[in-house]
């Protein structure tokens, strides 16, 4: 199901009854900001949640409260984010393998990686991108990189923060194929700059989640940076059904629509296209693809 520009900003916009009860929502919480003693322990975490999720803010306050948010999202360990530091200890235990990459629904992915073919076609060629270099953010073993985008680019650059996802890419995944992966960043994203105005396309799978609402804009507004003319950036993520909903234990944030766009268009994007991932079980949180330049 594709959704156009025009589908969201008609005389009837979606989720307006929820849309409405998040505006009084907001509208309570800029009177306590304003009222509340700016020396108060409250206010100061009340400001660190909000300079993260700038965008997700008062959605997740009103699942969690905010001395039980902070710090599983802002307080630090050993230098780093708490919500960071989660990600990455969850991600030592995880196998470098297809099963480690999908979890329990390893039968999705074949269908994911067909809708995301069908997805990037719309973008490539004549006119469009060229396809002559890509970047896969968050590529763990390279399964979108194998599937998806080695078949259609010349060369190829690959970006996890897991080294043994890297290696294992390197070393058997990819085959025959791992001799066109010219680089492998060993990087966070909210650290990593790609070089300037190398990619055709930026691939963003499953990692926007794993990112603040911050780190996300200013690490789009880096990936802008490293398109060559006529290149787009596609992010495809988990969307929550409404509002926010952040997992503790992966250090996964999923966000609705609405809220990944505004925070796309903060980056100074432009949306092109916008589309569900279709045949995903119904148990599965919804998929959706965005293109943006």
């Amino acid at each position: 199901m594709e959704i156009s520009l025009e589908d969201t900003t008609g005389s009837s916009p979606p989720n307006l009854e929820y849309k409405a009860a998040h505006q009084a929502f907001k509208d309570r919480w800029k009177e306590t900001d304003e009222t509340m003693c700016r020396h108060s322990m409250s206010f100061h975490l009340h400001h660190a949640v909000r300079s993260e999720f700038f965008a997700s803010y008062l959605y997740l306050l009103e699942k969690t409260p905010v001395v039980k948010l902070f710090p599983v999202t802002c307080e630090y360990i050993k230098g780093e984010k708490q919500f960071y530091y989660r990600a990455q200890q969850f991600y030592e235990d995880v196998p470098a393998s297809e099963e480690g990459m999908l979890g329990d629904f390893l039968e999705i992915g074949n269908v994911d990686l067909e809708g995301s073919r069908q997805f990037l076609k719309r973008f490539v060629g004549p006119g469009k991108a060229g396809t002559h270099f890509a970047l896969d953010c968050g590529c763990g073993i390279g399964r979108v990189s194998k599937g998806v985008l080695l078949p259609v680019f010349e060369k190829m650059e690959m970006a996890d923060m897991m080294e043994h996802f890297l290696l294992h890419a390197h070393e058997e995944y990819l085959g025959d194929d791992a001799d066109r992966i010219e680089t492998y960043y060993c990087f966070n994203l909210q650290e990593f700059t790609p070089p300037k105005n190398k990619y055709d396309v930026v691939w963003m799978q499953w990692v926007a989640c794993h990112l603040t609402d911050k780190d996300l804009m200013n690490f789009l507004m880096r990936c802008k940076k490293s398109l060559r003319p006529n290149g787009v950036i596609i992010l495809k993520d988990n969307m929550a059904r409404q509002g926010c909903k952040l997992d503790p234990i992966d250090s996964t944030i999923s966000r609705h629509l609405d809220i990944m766009k505004c925070i796309i268009t903060k980056a100074g994007l432009e949306v092109l296209a916008v589309e569900k991932q279709e045949g995903f079980p119904d148990i599965i949180m919804p998929v959706w693809m965005i293109a943006m330049k």
